[in-house]
C-alpha cells in the first residue's frame, strides 16, 4: 500500500502544496490533493494542477531515441549519451560558444543548477539561457533598476492586507487561480476593490470593479499618463520619495501631457484620473506577460514600479508584484547561472566569478565573460552559422518561441538534443532524444513567485529507460569533464547543499534552508541566512528601509514610448495578441494527445463582419509577414475591434509572432504583431512589397 507524501505542484508559480500518492502496482501517480499543512497555500490547489500532476494527457517518452534518416529510432542510453558527448567534445575543442543550451522554468532547482554548471563551467558557453527569459526578464530588469535586486518585494501575506488590487496585463483567473481566489477575497471587502487594465476583457476583467481597456501595446504610455496625473494632483507620497528614493525630479521632467498620453493609450482623461485614484489606498499592483512580453516591456514594468514608489505603495500590504508564469522561473533565476551566478551574484564581477570557479573546480578562464544574447539571439547565432549544437531541456522552442518557423529551420541546421518527459514539437526535430522523469517521479526543490522554497518529491519509480534530469545532465557532464559531477545517480540533497553554499551571504541567501528544514516546515522563503529565520517583505524592517543599491535608496527610472515595433498598416490591418487559456499551460505538451488542432482566433463581431467573404464554414487564415495559419474564427465582444486574440499554447500560433526583443531584457514582443485575414483556399499572398494579392481583405 502506498502512502500520501507532500510535494509541490509544478504547473504554475503559485507553488501550491500538494499531497500525492503512488499507484499500488507499477508506475504512476494515483491521487493528488491539496496539502492543508502547507504554509503558503493551506490546502488550496487548482483542479487543473491536480489533474496535470496525476493524469497528464501528453505522449510520454519512454526510451532514448536517435535519428536514422527521417525517423527517430529507439536506442540504448550508452549509445545516446555517447553520440551527444562525441558531438559536444568536438565542438568544445573548436569553440565552446558553438554549443547552445536552453533550460526551463519547469526544472527543479537542482536540475537547473546542474545544467548551468555544465553549460557555464563544463562547456564554457555564453549561449546558455532558459525559457524564463521569454516571460519574466522584463520584470526582472525593472526590479534590478529600482531596487538593486530581483524578485517581488511583496509576498502572499500582503494580499489580504491591500485595499486596492490593480491587475495590469495579466489574467490570474486563468493563469493563477489559487492566487486569484485570495485577490477576490480581499477585493470583496466593503472598503476594497479590484481594478483591471487590459486590452481584452478577460475572465479577471469581468470580476473587476473598474475595467480599463487600453490600446494593445500602450501599457507604458498609460502608466506615464497615470504618473503624470498623480504628480499634477499632489498624489505623491513626498515623505517616502524624499527620504528613500533617487531620481524623482528627472522622472517628473520626463512625463508627458496627460491628455496626449491618454489619447495614445486609447482612454479618456477621466479614466486616467480614476486609475490614479486607485493608488491613494494601500495598493498591490500585479502585472504579467501582457506587460513583459513587449519590445518596451522593461520600460513598462519600470513605470509600474515608479507608480508604486511615487504613491508610497512599497511596504506591507502594497507594492509591485510581478506574476511569474512557470513553476520554477524564480529558481532558474536564482541558481541556474543564466544571467547571474547562483545567489544573484553579478555575472561579470571578478570575486563572484572566482567563487563560482572554485566551488565548481573549473579554471576561471573557462567561465564565459558574457551571459549571452538571450534565446532569440541564440537562434540568430544559429542562422549565422555560429552555433552547431543545441541542447534543450524541458522546453519546447519549436512551439514556444516567436517566428517559430524560423526557429524550426534553425534547429534543423544544428545537431539537436531534446531532453523531455513528453513528445513535443521540438522532439520531432531532434537528432537525439533523452527521456526524463516528470512530476511525481522527481526529487528536488522549487521556488514559487513569492520566494518560497519547497520540496518536489517522487511517489513513483520510472521505467528503467527513463532517468532523472540531474542524472542525465551529470552523465553528459562527466563525459565532457569527469571532475564536474559525482557519478550518477546524483543525490539531489547534495546538489542543493552546493546551491546553499554558493548563495550564502548573497541577496538570495538560501544557506539556512535544508532538506530537513523543508521536511519539517514544508516551505521557507529566502533570504534565509540561518536555519531559524526566513524572508518576509523585502527591503523593509519595522519601518526602516534598506535597498541594495549604491545609494541605499530605491531608484526612479525614466522611459518614453516609441510605438509598436510592427504597427498595423494597409497590408496588415489587424493586430494579433496572444494569451493563456485556463485549460492548458506553457506549450500544452501535458494537456494534448497530439498536435494542437486548428487554433481558434477570437475577434470582435463587428470586425468579423468586415471579413465575412473570407470565411469558409467559420474557418479562415490569419497571416503575418512571417507565416499563415488556418484558424477557426470565433466572434467575441471581449476582444477590442481591430484585434485578434489567439491561444499562446497552440504550437501554430508562434509561427505568426514577431522575433523583435526588448533590448535590455531580451524578452520577445509576443503580444503585438500586424496580421490580416485571407481565404483558406488561397495560396500564400505575401508579395515582395508586403502588400496582398487576391483573396486577401485589406487591399488599397
Amino acid at each position: 500500500m502506498t502512502y500520501w507524501k507532500p510535494t509541490t505542484c509544478m504547473r504554475c508559480a503559485v507553488g501550491c502544496g500538494q499531497q500525492q500518492r503512488g499507484v499500488d502496482e507499477g508506475y504512476g501517480v494515483d491521487k493528488v490533493r491539496g496539502d492543508y499543512d502547507h504554509p503558503g497555500t493551506r490546502g488550496l490547489s487548482c483542479e487543473r494542477g491536480i489533474r496535470e500532476t496525476a493524469d497528464p494527457a501528453g505522449e510520454w517518452l519512454t526510451e532514448p531515441l536517435v535519428r536514422r534518416g527521417d525517423t527517430l529510432r529507439p536506442t540504448s542510453w550508452e549509445t545516446a549519451l555517447g553520440l551527444v558527448a562525441t558531438e559536444l567534445i568536438q565542438a568544445i575543442a573548436e569553440d565552446p560558444d558553438s554549443v547552445a543550451v536552453l533550460g526551463s522554468g519547469q526544472q527543479t532547482n537542482e536540475a537547473a543548477y546542474a545544467l548551468g554548471k555544465l553549460a557555464r563551467g563544463g562547456i564554457g558557453t555564453k549561449h546558455f539561457d532558459a525559457n524564463t527569459t521569454l516571460c519574466m526578464s522584463s520584470a526582472v530588469a525593472a526590479y534590478y533598476d529600482a531596487f538593486g535586486s530581483d524578485a517581488p518585494p511583496p509576498t502572499y501575506d500582503d494580499v489580504p492586507e491591500a485595499k486596492t488590487h490593480v491587475v495590469w496585463g495579466a489574467n490570474p483567473a486563468a493563469a493563477h487561480p489559487v492566487l486569484y481566489r485570495w485577490i477576490l477575497d480581499s477585493a470583496g471587502d466593503d472598503d476594497s476593490r479590484l481594478v483591471v487594465v487590459d486590452p481584452v476583457e478577460s475572465e479577471t476583467a469581468v470580476d473587476a470593479d473598474q475595467f480599463v481597456q487600453l490600446e494593445p501595446g500602450t501599457d507604458l504610455e498609460l502608466a506615464r499618463a497615470v504618473l503624470a496625473h498623480v504628480v499634477d494632483t499632489d498624489g505623491v507620497d513626498r515623505a517616502f520619495v524624499d527620504d528613500h528614493t533617487d531620481g524623482f525630479d528627472e522622472l517628473v521632467a520626463s512625463l508627458p501631457d496627460v491628455d496626449a498620453a491618454a489619447s495614445t493609450a486609447g482612454v479618456d482623461t477621466d479614466t486616467v484620473e480614476t486609475l490614479a485614484a486607485a493608488f491613494a489606498d494601500p495598493t498591490l499592483l500585479y502585472w504579467g506577460m501582457g506587460v513583459n512580453q513587449s519590445a518596451n516591456g522593461t520600460d513598462a514594468a519600470r513605470m509600474l514600479v515608479n507608480l508604486c514608489l511615487a504613491t508610497g505603495n512599497v511596504g506591507p500590504g502594497s507594492g509591485p508584484f510581478s506574476l511569474t508564469g512557470q513553476a520554477n522561473s524564480m529558481g532558474a533565476r536564482v541558481v541556474a547561472s543564466k544571467d547571474t551566478w547562483p545567489g544573484h551574484r553579478p555575472f561579470t564581477e571578478k570575486e563572484h566569478r572566482e567563487a563560482v570557479a572554485e566551488t565548481w573546480g573549473v579554471p576561471l578562464g573557462r567561465l564565459p565573460e558574457s551571459s549571452g544574447p538571450g534565446p532569440v539571439g541564440i537562434v540568430d547565432q544559429m542562422n549565422r552559422g555560429n552555433v552547431d549544437i543545441c541542447w534543450t531541456v524541458a522546453t519546447n522552442p519549436v512551439a514556444g518561441m516567436p517566428d517559430a518557423s524560423n526557429v524550426t529551420r534553425s534547429l534543423d541546421d544544428v545537431f539537436l538534443v531534446a531532453q523531455d518527459a513528453f513528445r513535443s514539437e521540438t522532439v520531432e526535430h531532434a537528432d537525439v532524444v533523452l527521456p526524463a522523469a516528470t512530476w511525481g517521479e522527481t526529487e528536488g526543490t522549487t521556488m514559487n513567485m513569492e520566494r518560497r522554497v519547497s520540496r518536489v518529491t517522487a511517489v513513483s519509480d520510472v521505467v528503467d529507460t527513463v532517468r532523472q534530469d540531474i542524472d542525465i545532465i551529470a552523465a553528459v557532464g562527466n563525459r565532457v569533464d569527469d571532475a564536474l559531477f559525482p557519478e550518477p545517480t546524483l543525490d539531489p540533497e547534495a546538489v542543493f547543499d552546493e546551491i546553499r553554499d554558493l548563495t550564502a551571504g548573497t541577496r538570495a541567501d538560501c544557506s539556512g534552508i535544508t532538506y530537513d528544514r523543508l521536511d519539517a516546515e514544508l516551505a521557507v522563503r529566502w533570504p534565509a541566512p540561518d536555519t531559524s529565520t526566513q524572508g518576509g517583505y523585502r527591503y523593509y524592517d519595522d519601518g526602516d528601509w534598506s535597498f541594495p543599491t549604491d545609494s541605499g535608496n530605491a531608484q526612479f527610472r525614466t522611459a518614453t514610448f516609441d510605438g509598436l515595433p510592427e504597427p498595423t498598416d494597409a497590408a496588415y490591418p489587424l493586430l494579433l495578441t496572444t494569451g493563456r487559456r485556463a485549460e492548458a499551460y506553457n506549450t500544452g505538451v501535458r494537456t494534448r494527445k497530439e498536435g494542437g488542432g486548428v487554433p481558434t482566433a477570437r475577434i470582435h463581431p463587428e470586425t468579423a463582419g468586415q471579413y465575412i467573404d473570407l470565411l469558409d464554414r467559420g474557418r479562415t487564415v490569419v497571416e503575418s509577414r512571417r507565416a499563415r495559419v488556418t484558424v477557426d474564427l470565433a466572434p467575441d465582444d471581449s476582444i477590442p475591434p481591430g484585434a485578434i486574440w489567439m491561444d499562446v499554447h497552440n504550437p501554430a500560433v508562434n509561427e505568426l509572432t514577431l522575433p523583435v526583443v526588448d533590448t535590455e531584457s531580451k524578452e520577445p514582443n509576443y503580444k503585438q504583431c500586424a496580421v490580416r485575414l485571407s481565404s483558406p483556399d488561397t495560396s500564400t499572398t505575401v508579395t515582395r512589397s508586403g502588400l496582398p494579392r487576391t483573396g486577401t481583405y485589406g487591399d488599397d
